[in-house]
């Protein structure tokens, strides 16, 4: 016989869906932010909570305080990681995409600024530029001074203005360009590819050192196009390219492509379009350990509220 949750555990699952999305945002990993939300449930289980006046800002500071201590730990495992670190991808619902921030917050390109920042501008920035806690919220949150935060937020939004692209395409122009490289990927079609990328695109592969990727960045239009091209023709991962299936999924709040094969997920593959509608930024995920997210077919609702 099962026994109804209790008032305190109904609570806490009525912000699980927030505590995920905030410590997805500071941690750029599905499985991180699921150990963060966990030991948050375990403080929060252990906590006294008669002295809680507000839930959803206690949980917050939690999950906000325990996603930096995580994110601090794994810094030198992410500066020796072989070739490109990529932020861990993530199936998002259509809710996402429907508000443009939302969408944008968790897209490959942001998470990828994000982590530029440190730890606490990182969480700092999440929390206000995202979420819109005051201040004085995520001074408690951070355990800092509202004027440090304030200085924080300051030169975090500056340093993400300075790195992101001021254009956003808009829903169907991203699934438009992003159903015809996909078609033109696996169709060989390299002048159509040359058509749909920018003249200086940045294609981003993350293997670390799981599966052959590219080490170094591989720039410019000809040998992008040259790489995707090759697609239909040769074996990619064991995967013949028969075998080889690929779909149009929302990822990360925005379209994205997801090659699989053999009974495995072998990549996903998001894109930053600019206002021609062309590709300047390509983020392939290969490594198989980040691909557990996907894999499951977990679809996340990375809501800011």
């Amino acid at each position: 016989m099962t026994h109804p949750p209790d008032a305190d555990e109904q609570v806490f699952h009525s912000h699980r869906n927030l505590l995920f999305s905030v410590a997805y945002r500071i941690l750029g990993s599905a499985a991180d932010a699921e150990d963060a939300v966990q030991d948050a449930w375990i403080r929060w289980s252990s906590a006294d909570r008669s002295q809680v006046a507000d839930p959803k800002a206690y949980l917050a500071r939690i999950v906000s305080n325990l996603a930096m201590q995580r994110l601090r730990s794994a810094r030198h495992h992410r500066e020796t990681y072989l070739g490109p670190w990529l932020p861990e991808p993530v199936l998002t619902d259509g809710d996402a995409a429907d508000a443009v921030t939302d969408a944008e917050s968790v897209s490959m390109a942001m998470l990828v600024v994000l982590e530029t920042l440190s730890p606490l501008e990182r969480a700092v920035f999440v929390l206000r530029e995202v979420f819109d806690f005051s201040h004085a919220e995520i001074a408690a949150a951070v355990e800092r001074s509202e004027a440090a935060v304030r200085q924080t937020a300051h030169r975090a939004r500056e340093h993400v203005r300075g790195q992101r692209p001021r254009f956003t395409a808009d829903r169907s122009q991203q699934r438009g360009v992003t159903e015809r490289f996909l078609a033109a990927s696996t169709g060989g079609d390299i002048n159509t590819l040359l058509e749909l990328l920018s003249p200086d695109v940045t294609l981003w592969t993350d293997g670390g050192g799981k599966v052959r990727q590219a080490l170094r960045p591989i720039r410019g239009a000809a040998t992008v196009a040259a790489w995707f091209a090759a697609i239909g023709t040769v074996t990619y991962q064991g995967v013949a390219p028969h075998e080889m299936h690929a779909a149009v999924v929302e990822i990360n709040g925005g379209p994205g492509l997801v090659f699989s094969g053999a009974g495995r997920v072998v990549a996903t593959v998001s894109f930053d379009i600019d206002a021609g509608g062309r590709v300047t930024t390509i983020h392939n995920v290969a490594n198989p350990d980040k691909l557990r997210a996907v894999a499951d077919g977990t679809t996340h609702h990375l809501t800011t509220r």
